[in-house]
């Protein structure tokens, strides 16, 4: 029974007590799994309580094996049920993608998130924006031509995504429908960081920012008196380099 499983999977890290599974980290490598959209994956019920290991899909056995869990169920008229599924709690979305990463192609994750820490508790834009470039520019040659998930463009706003909730920083994502792009809040040390991130094919298109402004991300965090940053980062498929880091800040109040 698909509620009661749910009931059973509600309490903590359910496998991080001990390590994460390989099978799983090597599976979600292999099927090219958008790291963005574990936060908020919408499905079906029935799926849920599919046991086939061989066929069972991505969603359905992060369900079972505790990494997602229910977040909310709509019961349309039609009688089609549709589950939204999201991390059980923090310390599994940090523990998870600290080990997807790797696949990810990031050895060097802790030394990165070290640098990335410093970068956001200085609230110094010029090195955030440094440190991704340098983080993109690290990947390898070689890991793009030999694996799978490389077919997928959503890879890049994987890296991206995953690379800040590994950190253990609060990340909301805001829109990840579209493998590619990703609008993602970072909230930090008293300091609100808005990202749109965009995959382009060759040069820059000045879209990422816009479409923040555009869109009115900001206007919901304008209340807390907070710091806003907004910052649009294109990446570019063809020369797999960050070649935008727009940024316009917003004063407090």
């Amino acid at each position: 029974d698909v509620l009661l499983l749910f009931q059973e999977r509600r309490f903590g890290p359910y496998w991080f007590e001990s390590a994460t599974p390989a099978f799983l980290v090597e599976l979600l490598r292999e099927r090219g799994v958008f790291t963005p959209q574990l936060e908020q994956w919408q499905t079906e019920a029935a799926l849920l309580g599919r046991f086939d290991v061989d066929h069972i899909a991505t969603e359905a056995l992060l369900f079972q094996t505790g990494y997602l869990t229910v977040h909310g169920v709509e019961e349309p008229l039609t009688g089609y049920w549709l589950y939204t599924l999201g991390y059980p709690n923090h310390e599994v979305e940090t523990s998870l993608n600290q080990a997807l990463l790797p696949v990810l192609g990031l050895d060097a994750g802790p030394r990165e998130r070290m640098t990335l820490l410093g970068s956001l508790r200085a609230h110094d834009l010029s090195a955030l924006e440094a440190h991704l470039k340098a983080l993109y520019a690290g990947l390898p040659h070689d890991w793009y031509r030999n694996n799978p998930i490389a077919r997928y463009e959503g890879h890049y706003a994987s890296v991206f995504y995953s690379h800040f909730a590994a950190l253990g920083v609060p990340v909301t994502v805001e829109d990840a429908s579209h493998h590619g792009k990703v609008d993602m809040t970072v909230t930090f040390g008293g300091h609100i960081y808005l990202f749109e991130f965009k995959v382009v094919e060759q040069l820059p298109e000045g879209r990422a920012l816009e479409q923040i402004k555009a869109r009115g991300y900001a206007d919901k965090y304008r209340a807390t008196g907070q710091p806003i940053h907004l910052i649009g980062v294109e990446f570019s498929r063809e020369q797999r380099q960050i070649v935008a880091f727009q940024v316009e800040t917003l004063d407090a109040g």
